[in-house]
Formats: C-alpha cells, sequence, structure tokens
C-alpha cells in the first residue's frame, strides 16, 4: 500500500495542477512561493491523499471491469487482509483526516500568503465535487453536468 501510494500521490498529478493554478496569480506569487509548494507542504499533500483516495473509492469497481491494474482499495485489502466495505471506512477516515490537515493549514497561515492557499483548498473542492458519490471526471457528461449548468447556465440571481 505505501508503495502504490507513494506512485499515486505523483501520477494523480495534483502537484502539477496546483503549481499550474499558480501561473498568472500576479505579484503574490513568488519563487519562494513555488519553493515552498514544491518541499511538499503538509496541505498540498493532505489534498494529494484526498484526491486518490477518493478517486479511489468511487471508481475501482468500474476501473475493474475495465481491467485496470489494482488500485489502493485491492492493494490495502491485500495488505491487511480486510473486506472491501472496511477498506472503504478506513479510506474514508483517511480522507476525513486529510481535510483536518488542510483546514488547519489555513487557519495558521505562515509560509505563503492566504490566496495561495486557497488556491490550494480550492482545488482540493473541486476534487470533493468531483469524486463525492460517483466517479465525476470519467463520468463528466452524466456526473457534472447540471453542477457546470447551474453555475454557468443558470446562475443563482444576486
Amino acid at each position: 500500500m505505501e508503495e502504490y501510494m507513494a506512485v499515486a500521490m505523483v501520477t494523480s498529478a495534483y502537484a502539477m495542477l496546483a503549481a499550474t493554478s499558480l501561473v498568472g496569480m500576479g505579484s503574490v506569487v513568488t519563487k519562494d512561493s513555488f519553493e515552498w509548494l514544491f518541499s511538499g507542504p503538509k496541505i498540498v499533500k493532505a489534498s494529494e491523499i484526498i484526491c486518490r483516495l477518493a478517486d479511489d473509492i468511487v471508481s475501482h469497481k468500474s476501473e475493474q471491469k475495465r481491467g485496470h491494474v489494482a488500485s489502493s482499495i485491492e492493494c490495502y485489502m491485500k495488505q491487511h487482509g480486510t473486506t472491501e466495505q472496511e477498506t472503504v471506512h478506513e479510506f474514508r477516515k483517511q480522507v476525513t483526516d486529510a481535510w483536518k490537515d488542510v483546514n488547519e493549514e489555513c487557519l495558521f497561515p505562515t509560509a505563503v500568503p492566504m490566496p495561495i492557499l486557497t488556491r490550494i483548498l480550492n482545488l482540493a473542492r473541486v476534487i470533493d465535487v468531483l469524486y463525492k458519490d460517483e466517479d465525476g471526471y470519467t463520468n463528466a457528461g452524466t456526473a457534472l453536468k447540471d453542477f457546470v449548468s447551474s453555475l454557468l447556465i443558470d446562475p443563482v440571481p444576486m
């Protein structure tokens, strides 16, 4: 499981998305900001955990039907001798703990300006929307259609 997660955290591309999201923020982002980001801060690591585990929780069954390689669910079950239900419960606990780490980092910001932390937080929020109940990334045409419509086509009047 540890070997899987080490690779899965990188291949989730979360850190790359975080770095890309900082481009264009103007003078609030400095070289020090990128150095901070690439140092693996707690908020980014926690967001990567949210991304990876939330995705695996909702997508592993369909991925196994398509013949994909083992997901974190299978790795954890094999290593710890747990059932799928017990594994999902444990992963949801880990996601909850990761959200606590994200919140802690936002409550006591010191290393970088708050707008940078907000970007990282907002990416984690997007992941939460994508993978809350189903694999919204893979099934974007159905899962995300209503979200996009309510945001851009039928917004709430102010």
